[in-house]
């Protein structure tokens, strides 16, 4: 199962695992099959940002090491309890970014380039990808977050809320404007 595919649960999946959740704040060697389910998909997110394997699996073990510990402040709002772990993870990968003053890793490659570009359609084909990566390397660090899980991630609007903690209305605002700001810089290439 994807990432996304394993997002989008049925009621009836959340509230399994909400079962699941709550046996581990009795009891935290329940965590292990929660631990064992998202272990993969959270080094999957982390490393599709840092591109190193070493520390996104040491991040991811941090984000699960954090979720235990906080486990029972943890309360259920009709969202996967992936969307918290996610959150950890978005907030541990900013923390390893201003630690090291380092940038973030951008893959442009493929499906979510293509589908990107048809979004703003101001390139030639033969310069496409190169004009791409020159503007996105403009694009502040939350507008570039937004648009790497909308294009390169596939998720949803929804997703993308609940792992940021915006609203739905001024996450789709915030993605068009910045689709906006990146056709009025590729007027200019």
């Amino acid at each position: 199962m994807t990432e996304l595919a394993a997002y989008h649960q049925t009621a009836e999946q959340i509230n399994g695992e909400m079962e699941q959740v709550k046996a581990a704040q009795n009891d935290p060697s329940c965590f292990a099959p929660l631990y064992t389910c998202y272990y993969k998909r959270i080094a999957a997110y982390i490393y599709h940002r840092i591109e190193s394997k070493e520390e996104a699996f040491e991040i991811a073990a941090q984000v699960l090491y954090k979720a235990l510990d906080n486990l029972s402040k943890y309360k259920a709002q009709g969202v996967p309890f992936s969307a918290w772990l996610f959150r950890i993870a978005r907030n541990e990968i900013n923390m390893v970014f201003r630690k090291n003053k380092a940038a973030r890793i951008v893959d442009i490659d493929g499906e979510g380039a293509m589908e990107l570009m048809a979004n703003i359609e101001e390139t030639k084909a033969e310069h496409q990808d190169e004009q791409l990566f020159e503007v996105l390397q403009e694009l502040e660090e939350e507008e570039m977050e937004l648009i790497d899980m909308r294009y390169f991630e596939k998720r949803s609007f929804k997703e993308i809320c609940d792992i940021t903690g915006m609203n739905e209305s001024a996450c789709k605002m915030k993605v068009y404007r910045i689709l906006e700001k990146l056709k009025k810089k590729l007027k200019h290439l």
